[in-house]
């Protein structure tokens, strides 16, 4: 005998994937997370890698990215998620019910309606030192931390429209900003390399590769050893703070050629709503955002992923 299909399975458990797994489960769909394990990245997404969070509303007292999760979780939880911690290996989206492989199982979990909110990455320099200061002093979001550096030096890496945004950004709080790129020009579309060029406060570094960031053995950043990619001249670029913007990987590869994504491989959504292409596929959070890449608005399109997947069980069932 078959299992019967869950309403509704959540693949991801970030802001977005609890969130729209709390409205799941208050709208009685009795929903499934699968929360991951190693696969494209840990249970509770890039949060877990953060250490203060001073911007989600309702904690004037910062709290930490870790706690915030668990609290997360814990709401999930009370409202009747049932979460597995595994990693997704396989979904079939090409017919109804939806198939999910979790784990080693060898059966599928059966779904009338899939969200998926498995998030991006960052891209990192991969640098011992960046990882040994991740959260103390570097890191990838000048939103997210640029406020604890407040009329202090800092550096971003990059030297695409990210890279400029980030950097304009961070030189309305700090001192200054110096931008270091690996080439002889940005990358960046003329017009945001032309607000940057005239900022006082960003100094390019062009030809220039960071090398080491300082100082890990005190547990925070002093400086970035740079490297004239050209020359071979090394020197230290005092700051307290270093900003890695050369990009972020969505976690789509399990869902490449089932569904519609856009160049840069994240998924398309239909505009003001969290549907994608496929009926009963849902996206929600960094896996369709390359624009905000925030926490609260993650959690928003969260809500919006479980009422709309709510409403297209409840027309499917009227049909």
């Amino acid at each position: 005998m078959s299992t019967p299909a869950r309403n509704v399975v959540i693949i991801g458990s970030g802001p977005a994937g609890h969130t729209a797994a709390l409205y799941a489960a208050r709208a009685n769909l009795a929903p499934l997370m699968i929360e991951g394990l190693a696969r494209g990245g840990i249970p509770g997404g890039q949060l877990m890698i953060t250490n203060d969070v001073e911007n989600y509303p309702g904690f004037p007292e910062k709290v930490t990215g870790p706690d915030l999760m668990a609290r997360f979780r814990e709401q999930s939880v009370a409202q009747g998620v049932e979460i597995v911690t595994d990693d997704v290996t396989r979904v079939d989206l090409s017919a109804r019910p939806f198939r999910v492989w979790v784990g080693e199982a060898k059966e599928p979990v059966l779904a009338r309606a899939v969200i998926l909110a498995t998030g991006a990455q960052a891209k990192w320099l991969g640098l011992p030192t960046e990882a040994a200061l991740q959260g103390k002093g570097v890191s990838a979001c000048a939103v997210c931390d640029g406020a604890f550096f407040r009329h202090q030096d800092v550096v971003v890496v990059g030297g695409g429209d990210t890279a400029m945004e980030e950097a304009s950004y961070l030189s309305g709080l700090c001192r200054s900003v110096t931008l270091v790129h690996r080439r002889g020009e940005f990358r960046a579309s003329k017009t945001m390399q032309a607000r940057v060029l005239a900022n006082p406060k960003i100094h390019p570094l062009y030809d220039s590769a960071v090398e080491e960031i300082l100082d890990a053995s005190r547990g925070e950043v002093t400086g970035a050893r740079v490297k004239n990619l050209r020359t071979g001249a090394v020197s230290v670029v005092p700051c307290t703070g270093l900003f890695v913007a050369i990009g972020h990987t969505p976690n789509t590869d399990l869902f490449a050629g089932q569904i519609d994504l856009h160049d840069n491989g994240y998924i398309k959504t239909r505009p003001g709503s969290s549907n994608t292409n496929v009926p009963g596929v849902f996206a929600c959070g960094d896996v369709q955002d390359f624009t905000y890449r925030q926490a609260v608005t993650a959690a928003g399109s969260g809500c919006m992923a479980a009422l709309d997947a709510e409403r297209w069980l409840g027309a499917s069932d009227a049909h």
